[in-house]
């Protein structure tokens, strides 16, 4: 069998390294550390490193993770509004 991955909108933001204020006021302050490592993402399984150039995603129940370029690009375009 095949199947299809449903349409949806999602809300996402680049980490760059120095956009963290952006990047934790998109989150919650609570969702997010940034310290020497870079940005940790507190998600539903666990904390993950996110690195320079991934796409932090806000998943359709509000939970964040991150997301490497090339995967987000595969699956995801950009909506005009």
């Amino acid at each position: 069998m095949k199947y299809r991955k449903k349409p949806i909108i999602i809300e996402a933001q680049v980490w760059n390294g120095v956009n963290g204020e952006q990047v934790c006021d998109f989150m919650g302050w609570r969702n997010v550390t940034i310290d020497e490592q870079g940005l940790r993402i507190h998600t539903l399984e666990g904390s993950m490193h996110a690195n320079v150039g991934d796409y932090i995603i806000k998943g359709i129940r509000g939970e964040f993770y991150p997301c490497k370029p090339n995967i987000f690009y595969a699956t995801y375009e950009m909506v005009k509004p």
